[in-house]
């Protein structure tokens, strides 16, 4: 059941509802193949109020290897023109690049240690100030992580092949 619920969630908070093919879910993390894209993605920890966006990070990973494990988050709040958004996972802190409700990572060698990061194990949050200036955290199981970005990028190298 908490498999199906993170799967209905991140395929709803995928570009333009998009569907794909479930390569893996498990722990908070599941693995789906969008065609020209596969991505790593879990849900935040906490469910969206009906009136806010669900927050939902991912590792995206083309075919044509454009984008090779960049990450991205769509934000429980937009973050306030000019203010700091943050990634930890564990003891390590990443910033990040946002406009609007979302963020992105800064680059491939940032992406490389987030993916290291996650692999160490810990908590992963992302921390920011609302245009009210108040304070929001999004967190994210760090289990599962692991195997589905494993998974995506395996898919999208042509290293597992579907169905």
């Amino acid at each position: 059941m908490k498999n199906a619920l993170i799967l209905l969630v991140v395929a709803a908070a995928s570009p333009l509802g998009a569907s794909g093919t479930v390569l893996f879910a498990g722990g908070g993390w599941a693995a789906i193949d969008r065609g020209a894209q596969c991505e790593a993605a879990a849900r935040s920890l906490a469910l969206a109020a009906t009136n806010r966006p669900q927050a939902v990070a991912r590792f995206a990973f083309t075919r044509d290897r454009r984008r090779w494990g960049e990450f991205s988050a769509r934000l429980s709040r937009a973050p306030r023109l000019g203010s700091t958004v943050m990634l930890r996972v564990g003891p390590q802190s990443f910033l990040l690049t946002s406009r609007g409700g979302w963020a992105w990572s800064r680059g491939a060698l940032q992406e490389q240690a987030l993916i290291a990061a996650l692999r160490g194990g810990g908590a992963m949050r992302i921390d920011g100030r609302d245009g009210t200036g108040r304070r929001f955290v999004d967190r994210y199981a760090a289990d599962g992580a692991a195997t589905a970005i494993d998974a995506a990028a395996a898919r999208c190298a042509g290293k597992i092949v579907g169905n």
